[in-house]
């Protein structure tokens, strides 16, 4: 998963806001920071959205904010630690009597999992809420100052996803994510989301296209589509795999230009997503597939369910497909009891299959996970060797598929100027945000953010692409 930086959201510029907290007489002045996975972000400004309606603003300044919100990632050790960073940060603008900030507000995956932990931890924290409970935070802001009082809100991962319209997006207004299901089934030796997020369970196709269509009217031309499992979608309903029906209903949305989709385990890769994939012209030509490794003796140790056959198949299907489909993925190195034989075949695949993004990272010891107790533990030293062994070999994997795209023109929504570089830049349909590579170009002529640019690559850029926009 990727890891978000910190920031402050949201400017106050692209938002109406409504008159402030009348009963208080005053304006209060919100600052967030959001952490971890793009599932996260959405929660996040689901909660934005209910502050944004009962009339706070907001601000990117946390010495200037009456109240702080830090939306936690508990995942991995790492994305603990830099939730416990935030919240350090954050809580001198609350222990400071001279300080404007008049409540802390600690949300996510962190008290949803660790609530009696970090009450202990970070006294000066007025408010823990867990992750069902976002569409109570007015509420229980308002409970804080008429009763002067902490409060701790903590769900039990309830069947109820929040979603609102017209929902406060953190990112630019041209894209934006869609989540269609929480929570997970697969429980993977390593990984403590089920614990966190609870079962799967996925939003009904009216919901999310009803979500959808408003997201667009507000000027979203992508929709990321986002799960902990994008591909299970409907089967807790349904019995059946209806990701498909979702992006044909979704793809009925006009002003709509891109659906993308995120986090498809391989073995729920169907004849049916794939034959939607190559005729949809909507649907990007990119698919994350998380395979993590490629061992049997590890996938099987990781409760993974596919075999090294099984991702094999399902990597050539997609390379012979008769449209290029960019492959997203995530290796895991240093997982317990992975060999040298183990890892020499992770690292022959990588080299083999040339996929076009691949993210690589050290094992996390999860503490209440199947994998934390298995003794065959591999030292830190070891664990950051093979990573940096991976990463070489995908560094000239690149380099050779970057070769490919030079002289074939790719459209590329333009998101941004790199002034050290002096080009602008942007993604064609084979990257996704924050995560991938980017294209640079040349321009004749001013550019708008969020259009879309037939751009001729004319050379490769490190990890980047390069070129300039055709004119007719």
């Amino acid at each position: 998963m990727v890891q978000k930086k910190k920031e402050m959201a949201i400017e106050t510029t692209n938002v109406d806001v409504l008159n402030v907290n009348k009963k208080k007489h005053k304006t209060m002045l919100v600052g967030m920071i959001s952490l971890g996975c793009d599932k996260n972000r959405v929660d996040a400004e689901i909660m934005l959205t209910y502050l944004r309606d009962a009339g706070y603003k907001f601000t990117t300044d946390a010495s200037n904010a009456d109240i702080i919100i830090i939306n936690t990632c508990g995942f991995i050790k790492s994305a603990r630690n830099e939730s416990m960073e935030a919240i350090n940060e954050m809580s001198e603008y609350r222990k400071n009597p001279n300080a404007r900030c008049q409540r802390l507000i600690v949300t996510g995956c962190m008290p949803q999992k660790w609530s009696s932990e970090m009450r202990e931890e970070f006294p000066e924290v007025d408010i823990f809420l867990g992750i069902d409970q976002y569409t109570d935070i007015v509420k229980v802001i308002e409970t804080s100052f008429d009763k002067n009082k902490k409060i701790v809100k903590i769900g039990g991962n309830s069947n109820f996803i929040p979603y609102v319209k017209d929902r406060m997006v953190t990112t630019p207004l041209h894209y934006a994510y869609l989540r269609i299901a929480d929570g997970c089934d697969n429980y993977c030796t390593f990984c403590t989301i089920p614990y966190i997020r609870g079962r799967y369970r996925s939003r009904s196709i009216e919901d999310i296209v009803d979500e959808a269509k408003s997201l667009v009217e507000n000027g979203a031309k992508e929709l990321i589509v986002v799960a902990q499992d994008v591909s299970r979608y409907g089967i807790d309903k349904s019995g059946k795999p209806e990701l498909v029906k979702l992006i044909k209903e979704l793809s009925k949305i006009n002003g709509l230009k891109w659906i993308r989709l995120l986090y498809c385990y391989p073995e729920m890769i169907t004849d049916e997503l794939l034959s939607e994939m190559v005729t949809n012209p909507k649907l990007c030509k990119y698919i994350d597939l998380p395979l993590q490794h490629i061992s049997n003796n590890v996938l099987k140790r990781m409760n993974r369910h596919t075999s090294k056959e099984d991702v094999v198949r399902i990597v050539e299907k997609l390379k012979n497909l008769p449209v290029f489909v960019a492959i997203r993925t995530t290796f895991m190195a240093g997982f317990p009891g992975e060999s040298e034989e183990d890892f020499k075949e992770l690292c022959e695949f990588v080299e083999k299959y040339k996929l076009m993004h691949v993210g690589f990272f050290a094992y996390s010891r999860e503490e209440g996970t199947v994998a934390a107790g298995y003794p065959d533990q591999i030292s830190e030293e070891v664990k950051r060797k093979r990573v940096l062994k991976l990463f070489k070999i995908q560094k000239k994997v690149v380099a050779e598929n970057n070769k490919k795209f030079i002289g074939k023109t790719l459209e590329v929504c333009y998101e941004g100027i790199d002034y050290d570089k002096q080009l602008f830049f942007g993604r064609c349909q084979y990257q996704t945000p924050e995560a991938d590579t980017l294209v640079y170009f040349k321009s004749k002529y001013p550019v708008e953010v969020g259009r879309f640019y037939k751009v001729k690559i004319t050379k490769s850029r490190g990890y980047d692409l390069q070129g300039e926009i055709e004119y007719e």
